[in-house]
């Protein structure tokens, strides 16, 4: 059952997305710091880890999951640092992901070769 879920779940937000992308003026790039944002938001009021318990991976890999980690992380450092960590949480939570991001982006690259349009 939880595959089933993930996958439906996952499925509705992707669904919600191409949906709103189709409807609506907004370019890629914009929607997916809604998606982001929405993630940070929800997981600000605390809506987020029932979702994922119930989603599992269907609500952690889109990007409503990574809001939710920088938030968690915003969270951390505010408890250690104070107000200071309202600037260093994300950074230090979103990190590897980017990181990640970046490393294999470059991978991908030296194996397949991209040429460049002409």
């Amino acid at each position: 059952m939880d595959y089933f879920n993930a996958f439906w779940v996952g499925g509705l937000i992707c669904a919600l997305v191409q949906i709103l992308l189709e409807k609506t003026k907004l370019l890629p790039g914009r929607v997916m710091v809604l998606l982001v944002c929405v993630g940070a938001v929800i997981s600000f009021f605390g809506w987020y880890e029932p979702f994922m318990e119930y989603a599992g991976a269907g609500a952690s890999v889109p990007l409503l999951g990574y809001g939710n980690i920088l938030m968690k992380g915003v969270k951390e450092a505010v408890d250690e640092s104070g107000f200071i960590g309202l600037f260093q949480g994300g950074f230090k939570t979103g990190a590897v992901g980017c990181s990640a991001a970046l490393v294999f982006g470059y991978v991908a690259s030296l194996v397949f070769m991209p040429k460049p349009k002409k």
